[in-house]
This record gives C-alpha cells, sequence and structure tokens, in this order.
C-alpha cells in the first residue's frame, strides 16, 4: 500500500479500527511529513532563529520521531511474521512488501537529516537570550550615558557589569554543558535509528526474497500453462495427420482390393469379346 492506496482509503471513513497494513501506511505518511518539519528545523541551526527554544523543539521533533519509528517497525515486523501464514494471498504479501520499502525510503532520508543535524549542532551554538546584552568587539559593554557619569552611577554601572559579565560566562558554560549533552542525546538517537534500519534491510530482503518466490511460481505457472497449450496444439496437428494417413491408407486399400475382385471378370470379358 502507497502513499495514493492511503489517499483513497482515507475517503472512506471506516468507522471500526483500519487494518494493520493501513495503519503502517499512516504511520509512514506522518513519519514522512515529520521529517520534512525536521528538515526544516535543521536548516535553521546556526542562523538568527537558532535560539535554545529552538534547539529544544529540534530534539523533540527527532525524538518524537524515533518515537513512531520504533513503533512502525513493530508494525512491520508483525505484519512479516503474518505474512509467513501459508493461508495469505500472494497479493497481500507484496503490498506489505512494498510497504518495508517504503519505510525503508523514509528511514534513509531521516537518518541522512539526523547526520546534518549532528554536524551542525557541532559547529553552532545557539544565540544567547536577548536578555543577556551583547558586548562590542573590543571586549566592553556599551558606554554609560551622559547621565550616568556621576560617580554613584559608574560604580553602580560597573557592578552591572561584572554581573551580566558573570552571567554571561554562566550561559556560555550551560551552553557548551547542554550542547555536549545534546550531542550525545544526537549520537545515541542515530545508534537506535541505524539499529532499526539493519533490522529493517534484514525484512525487506526475506519479503524480497517472498515476492521473488511468489513471481517464480507464477511464471512457473505461466510457463506451464503455454506448454501445455503447445502440446495440445501439436497433439491436435498429429491427430489431424494420423487422422489423413489412416484414411488414405485404408482408401487405397480398398482401391487395391477392388482390383483384385475385378480383375479375374475384366480378363474373363476380354476374352470373350475377342
Amino acid at each position: 500500500m502507497s502513499f495514493e492506496d492511503l489517499q483513497n482509503s482515507a475517503k472512506r471513513s471506516p468507522r471500526s479500527a483500519p487494518p494493520p497494513s493501513q495503519a503502517v501506511a499512516a504511520a509512514i505518511f506522518q513519519i514522512n511529513t515529520a521529517v520534512a518539519g525536521f528538515r526544516r528545523l535543521v536548516d535553521a541551526i546556526g542562523t538568527s532563529k537558532d535560539t535554545p527554544d529552538h534547539r529544544l523543539n529540534l530534539n523533540n521533533t527527532r525524538q518524537r520521531i524515533l518515537n513512531l519509528v520504533k513503533e512502525t517497525s513493530a508494525k512491520l515486523k508483525s505484519l512479516s511474521e503474518f505474512d509467513r501464514g501459508i493461508n495469505v494471498e500472494p497479493s497481500k504479501k507484496i503490498e506489505d512488501a512494498k510497504l518495508a520499502r517504503d519505510f525503508q525510503t523514509v528511514l534513509q532520508e531521516f537518518q541522512k537529516v539526523q547526520q546534518l543535524a549532528s554536524e551542525r549542532e557541532s559547529t553552532f551554538s545557539p544565540s544567547a537570550p536577548s536578555s543577556v546584552p551583547a558586548m562590542h568587539s573590543s571586549g566592553q559593554y556599551a558606554a554609560p550615558s551622559a547621565e550616568q557619569e556621576n560617580q554613584p552611577f559608574l560604580m553602580e554601572q560597573k557592578r552591572q557589569e561584572v554581573l551580566l559579565l558573570g552571567n554571561e560566562i554562566s550561559f556560555n558554560e550551560a551552553i557548551i554543558d547542554e550542547r555536549d549533552q545534546g550531542i550525545r542525546e544526537i549520537q545515541d538517537q542515530i545508534g537506535e535509528a541505524s539499529e532499526i534500519f539493519k533490522d529493517l534491510a534484514v525484512l525487506v530482503h526475506d519479503q524480497g526474497v517472498v515476492i521473488d518466490d511468489i513471481h517464480s511460481n507464477i511464471d512457473a505457472s505461466s510457463a506451464a500453462t503455454t506448454q501445455g497449450r503447445v502440446q495440445l496444439s501439436k497433439a491436435s496437428k498429429s491427430g489431424k495427420s494420423k487422422s489423413s494417413w489412416v484414411s488414405g491408407n485404408y482408401t487405397s486399400k480398398l482401391q487395391a482390393e477392388g482390383h483384385l475382385i475385378l480383375n479375374p471378370f475384366m480378363n474373363r470379358f476380354h476374352c470373350l469379346k475377342n
């Protein structure tokens, strides 16, 4: 069942739970949509949109996709086990094998985007919150205004700068720790996806063998049918030829016997005539 089959079946709006194959097709469609959104989040890494909230959204999306992948993989395995039964229609086996290949394609795309996210998150750090003021290229904060040039205000300004600098250092350290932890989580998630992909590759291979067997049986049956028709045609032609041969021999035999019977009478007739 492909995505088109899913859209067509959705128009029927069945009241009962959808069949397992349809549920898997719906999950694959959902994963494909989520991966497209995940790619847009990854593309925003390193831009002005790359904030701590954005990284949190990125990680949540990645985890949600991974959970969907795990659930869908389990459903596909159940379908594969069911398809090994002797009473399963060949068309259903082929349909489920197509689902496995669709899932494999979506999972490959997810792995590719995961790797890209890992590379970009290792390269770029999220932007600091707006509450932490940016420093000038000289390493100093913006100069105080004219109203703050009096001594008491200068002292307060220095104190605030020290506090802000300490906050910025703490923030940067927290960001680094969070990024390192995030990278470790990403690597773990990539490892999980890779294991699922390996299991899926085995499943697709097994289903491919089943499909090949089905096609081989169909081809063998077709070849046997064709050969049977050829044999029937040959037998029909042979029967006609044999019938003609028997008929011809029988006619010749009658003619020979007729000559044997008539010859004495013809000879006697010629003698009397002379």
